[in-house]
């Protein structure tokens, strides 16, 4: 499932918008080895502490946002990213409104 056209220039940011109060998702891309998905969050928005089974890259692209892996906190803005790694607690906060690109990686050697 793709919701972006192959060979096709987009603009992240233009591809999604903020909601006041809200965290807004959009697929962009869904498969067996991973998906890719944008997300904006308003200010003080963000997702509570987690784990995932498979790494995840975080692409900032417009904004502030605390992410917090194995209790250590990383500030980041656009254009920085950084590697989530599987089985990692973390969580991340909008300190202002900001965009991602979530890029997850499952392993599927075993599959």
């Amino acid at each position: 499932m793709d919701t972006i056209k192959s060979s096709t220039v987009v603009t992240l940011k233009e591809l999604i918008a903020y909601a006041e109060g809200a965290v807004v998702s959009k697929t962009l891309t869904k498969n067996k080895s991973g998906n890719t998905t944008l997300f904006a969050f308003d200010k003080g928005q963000g997702l509570s502490e987690h784990t995932a089974p498979f790494d995840a890259i975080a692409q900032i692209v417009d904004g502030q946002c605390k992410i917090t892996i194995g209790g250590v906190d990383f500030k980041l803005e656009e254009g920085q990213m950084i590697l989530m790694p599987a089985t990692i607690p973390h969580a991340l906060e909008a300190i202002e409104p900001f965009k991602m690109m979530l890029i997850m990686i499952k392993d599927t050697t075993n599959d």
